[in-house]
């Protein structure tokens, strides 16, 4: 999309669930496990480049023994980084040890990274937190093998200040009040809770205490943890876990806002935050690979068995809408054909605002990941056309010359390639000047591609802030002297934060709210923009399920078209020469597309939590403050 928005984050889970000497024998390798957390990790990468975790822990092992191995980067390139040490560190001891190389045994106790049990992260920060310390996987350690816990997620929770405030009542200390390190300590917590009523009464049944460790492990309700620890969670999240011991768990959050699924066979199970990296590191057909349902945990006990679990009751299902639009990978099936749909409902839009005119109209996208919805749109393009066609020929009858056919059968959508982004350049100067400049030079453009006069629809995943079309895609495509640009966003108009994963903090920041403002002030309604502000703080004091969305207010004096009108106003550089045209994807059309993903809290401001409603009216408070800082 031209205008970058952030996402958090993807994770990977495998369980081998046979020796390592059975990968060794099979797959030549007993580092099978590692070598598919990288491909997995990779096939990510699109959901997070800020920084990556891995993890794994050795079943099994003796006191004394190293069991537990973590490695983190924050570089530019960290999936990379964080494989080479590991490539590293195994190909010295290999090295140094030559006796490992055919002895797998004597490789799982002597070199680090090996082991049945592996957990990977890629992360954006959406803090501006991109040091080592924010990385994920975050590590709880102890010295009972069953107290180490590993953790690492894909969320944001809306109430942390709440659940801070709660461990510190319950006499903690946490070390700092994020997210990840509050979710850690308060499964951490339930789990020592648990760990300890276990010992007392398997010391009850006659064992002493080095027997007790194996009967803990083997009967952890590790369900039972995981729903006392999440009963006051409120936000979107997927988060998986592993214990010392060999237990392993991913839950997801009641109302599925945030993506997992996972396959199971007799070698392994994998859990990954999309399904086409399972299929496609595992080589696995599409039916073969589940959802994880909302509200659920998929739960892997140390001996393999595994199961799901209801940890909290599901609610309505709001799974987020942008997973489909842009930051999933669109080589899943289902996501690959909601695109194109996308793309195809926007049609008779587009029709309108060229007012039929297919003959001197050109078709193209914003690199890279609006390709599948304009393949939609051209199609149904073709489809319009067709049909026309069909009525021509059928209106001329048997009579028809070949010339006649031929100059009907030669009308087609004009499809060109009109906008390249260049490599990424760096802006090394600050001056906004100096910086505004190097911007323009973002994309570049397919000279000649478009007729002096012609129509150019160009169709764009979403209009964020427009930043990127203002300063940089409008005035180079201006260059090819066209009549008029339409610019089609395959999602709604961003009108409110998102407060469950993506990087979408300040309502100031939306072109839309921008647009809206300037109406408010075009049509002398500025008080209203009080009124919604003195609303909001009258809330502020009350608990999250009495909030209201007041924020919605600011928007219904006007229709989408009023403002996606402003919009082009506001969007369109000084000095240009076309026309410009915003059209935006409906809300019926994108449930229409994307059925089993209706959150679209962002578009309209229904939040599947309560606490969405105490972050869009705090995001107000401090617009209207001049506070240039978070709501959440």
């Amino acid at each position: 999309m031209s205008d970058a928005i952030k996402h958090e984050c993807g994770i990977s889970l495998i369980r081998l669930l046979k020796p390592l000497e059975y990968y060794k024998e099979k797959y030549g390798t007993a580092f099978y496990g590692v070598n598919k957390m990288y491909l997995m990790m990779e096939k990510q990468h699109n959901r997070g480049q800020d920084g990556a975790g891995f993890a794994s822990i050795k079943l099994d092992m003796d006191p004394g023994e190293r069991y537990m191995s973590r490695v983190r980067s924050a570089q530019q390139q960290p999936i990379q980084d964080i494989f080479a040490q590991i490539n590293d560190r195994i190909n010295t001891s290999l090295a140094q040890h030559p006796e490992y190389v055919d002895d797998v045994a004597l490789q799982k106790k002597n070199i680090p990274y090996i082991g049945e049990l592996l957990m990977g992260h890629v992360r954006y920060g959406t803090f501006g937190k991109n040091s080592i310390e924010s990385v994920h996987p975050f590590l709880r350690q102890n010295n009972w093998m069953h107290r180490n816990l590993i953790v690492a997620g894909n969320f944001n929770l809306t109430n942390v200040d709440e659940l801070f405030n709660n461990l510190v009542t319950l006499g903690q200390h946490p070390k700092e009040m994020a997210d990840t390190v509050t979710v850690m300590e308060k499964i951490g917590h339930f789990l020592d809770d648990a760990v300890a009523k276990l010992y007392k009464q398997i010391k009850k049944e006659g064992h002493n205490k080095r027997d007790a460790s194996p009967l803990i492990a083997e009967r952890l309700n590790v369900a039972k943890i995981l729903s006392k620890a999440s009963k006051n969670w409120d936000g979107g999240y997927t988060i998986g876990g592993l214990l010392g011991h060999g237990d392993a768990f991913v839950v997801r959050d009641p109302a599925g806002i945030r993506p997992a699924y996972y396959y199971k066979d007799d070698e392994f199970v994998v859990v990954a935050s999309e399904r086409p990296v399972i299929q496609t590191v595992f080589n696995i057909k599409y039916e073969e690979v589940k959802e994880l349902d909302p509200g659920h945990a998929i739960i892997i006990k140390k001996k393999g068995t595994v199961h799901l679990e209801e940890i909290l009751e599901p609610t309505e299902r709001k799974a987020c809408s942008f997973e489909r639009i842009y930051f999933s990978r669109g080589s899943d099936k289902e996501i690959y054909q909601e695109r194109k749909m996308l793309g195809k409902l926007l049609f008779p839009k587009i029709l309108k605002a060229i007012k039929d005119d297919l003959t001197n109209t050109v078709f193209s996208y914003i690199p890279n990941t609006a390709e599948t919805s304009f393949f939609g749109m051209v199609k149904e393009a073709q489809n319009y056309l067709n049909a026309k066609k069909e009525e021509q020929i059928l209106a001329l009858g048997p009579k028809i010359t070949g010339d006649e056919l031929h100059k009907i059968l030669e009308v087609r959508p004009r499809i060109e390639k009109v906008a390249i982004k260049d490599a990424k350049l760096r802006t090394f100067i600050t001056q906004d000047s100096s910086r505004d400049d190097l911007v323009t030079h973002v994309y570049d453009i397919s000279y000649g591609s478009v007729k002096e006069n012609d129509n150019l629809v160009i169709i764009d995943d979403s209009i964020v802030r427009g930043t990127t079309l203002k300063k940089s895609i409008l005035k180079i495509l201006d260059r090819l002297s066209p009549k008029k640009i339409i610019v089609v966003s395959s999602a709604p108009q961003i009108r409110y934060p998102d407060c469950y994963g993506i990087d979408m903090a300040k309502l100031e920041d939306f072109v839309a709210f921008k647009a809206a403002q300037a109406l408010h002030e075009d049509h002398g309604t500025t008080n209203k923009i009080k009124e919604i502000y003195e609303k909001c703080l009258t809330q502020t004091d009350s608990k999250d399920k009495e909030v209201v969305n007041y924020v919605k207010e600011f928007y219904e004096p006007f229709t989408p078209e009023q403002i996606s009108k402003k919009i082009a106003q506001i969007l369109s550089p000084k000095g240009i020469n076309a026309e410009v045209d915003i059209i935006y994807q409906s809300i019926e059309s994108l449930h229409k597309a994307c059925p089993k993903n209706l959150g679209d809290w962002y578009f309209t401001g229904d939040y599947p939590t309560p606490g969405g409603n105490r972050v869009v009216n705090r995001a107000f408070i401090n617009f209207y403050e001049g506070k240039n800082q978070r709501a959440y």
